[in-house]
């Protein structure tokens, strides 16, 4: 358990020798100013302000706007300034923010937006993260109970498990912490909740590849476990796209593979889909992409002449995979300050409604999807 929120060293008041600068050693300076000095003009253009209200800001005048001083506070932080002592917040409070793991791209992306969103307003996150053979989700909640957050952000925890007991959140509830659930909706949980709408990520997915030719039979699905709740909604997306399609219900089900939310996993999904004809996968992660990319260029398979791919996430680098990867994006932003919002408007006594926030999700497509190779 890691806690993000650690105050920065404080930055000496504004004077000294370099006319416009705010002394304090802070990193990146402008070249040809004073040695360790910030130009006024570097934090206006970043919070395009003029500099006059920089200084107001900077030295804690009045006369300036509650949202203008936001911004140049958030262009100090931008910019890598440190804040003057007499401006930084006393916390407001310890969020606490559960993941499953660090591995998969997509989960620093939520943490890292959770975090921002948080510490604007005045919270410090605390982040848990489960590794193999660490502290279990329980263990961690309880960690979080004693140390007193205020609130706690899941994230893909077990409320997306459907063999999970929805009970440990029942009493987590009753210890009077608030909490907010992304990705996994429980209909045994009252809570808010905050998801993609994995169906249309499906959906869309599928249509992309029939619209660029490719026959509805011969287009899988490769998804983590049938336990988990994101993966039954993309596999009923999936299977309604095929069935529009005028493909059998009982065939569909032969073009999904269920295996792990991993590269490996789907190395290992690829190699069946391949095997059964298949010249386009569906994938329910970017990392399962990958993994599919991979085993089609060990069978000797060219990425998308012979195979098209598609991921889901949108995560960071993805664009920049050879081929970069036609994705169904996540919209990782809009999510996580929609799940913030809902948790602080809980700690402030104000429930919001107990139910499900679905957020549409955005195909990206890139290189790795094509028409299909010309049948014989």
């Amino acid at each position: 358990m890691t806690d993000t929120g650690t105050a920065p060293a404080p930055v000496p008041q504004q004077g000294g020798p370099a006319a416009g600068a705010v002394p304090g050693g802070v990193p990146g300076s402008v070249p040809g100013s004073a040695p360790g000095t910030a130009r006024l003009a570097d934090i206006a253009a970043q919070a395009s302000v003029s500099e006059a209200t920089v200084s107001r800001v900077l030295n804690g005048k009045a006369g300036v706007a509650a949202g203008t001083r936001q911004k140049v506070l958030a262009a100090l932080d931008v910019l890598g300034y440190e804040r003057p002592v007499r401006l930084r917040q006393r916390s407001a409070g310890l969020i606490g923010l559960v993941i499953p793991e660090l591995t998969n791209p997509i989960f620093p992306a939520f943490a890292q937006v959770i975090e921002q969103v948080l510490a604007g307003h005045g919270y410090t996150p605390v982040l848990c993260t489960q590794m193999p053979g660490g502290a279990t989700e329980d263990e961690l909640v309880d960690q979080l109970v004693e140390r007193g957050v205020n609130g706690i952000v899941f994230l893909s925890g077990l409320h997306a498990d459907t063999t999970a007991d929805p009970g440990r959140y029942v009493r987590l509830s009753g210890r009077g912490v608030p909490f907010v659930l992304i990705n996994g909706f429980n209909e045994h949980v009252s809570a808010p909740f905050v998801s993609p709408d994995d169906r249309a990520a499906a959906r869309m997915a599928v249509r992309h590849l029939v619209d660029l030719g490719h026959d509805p039979l011969r287009i899988g699905l490769a998804v983590g476990p049938v336990r988990y709740v994101p993966v039954r909604r993309k596999a009923e997306g999936f299977t309604a796209a095929l069935i529009e399609q005028g493909v059998p219900a009982a065939r569909v089900r032969e073009q999904v593979q269920h295996t792990l939310f991993t590269l490996e996993g789907g190395h290992a999904a690829a190699g069946a889909l391949i095997s059964a004809g298949c010249t386009g996968v569906v994938c329910g992660s970017d990392l399962m992409a990958l993994g599919v990319v991979r085993a089609a260029r060990q069978r000797g398979l060219e990425v998308p002449r012979e195979l098209s791919v598609v991921g889901f996430d949108d995560s960071e680098l993805i664009a920049f995979t050879d081929p970069p990867l036609t994705t169904v994006r996540q919209p990782v932003k809009a999510m996580a300050s929609a799940a913030v919002n809902a948790l602080l408007e809980e700690i402030g006594g104000n429930p919001v409604q107990h139910s499900e926030f679905v957020f549409q999700p955005e195909l990206v497509v890139r290189g790795s999807t094509a028409p299909p190779p010309q049948q014989e």
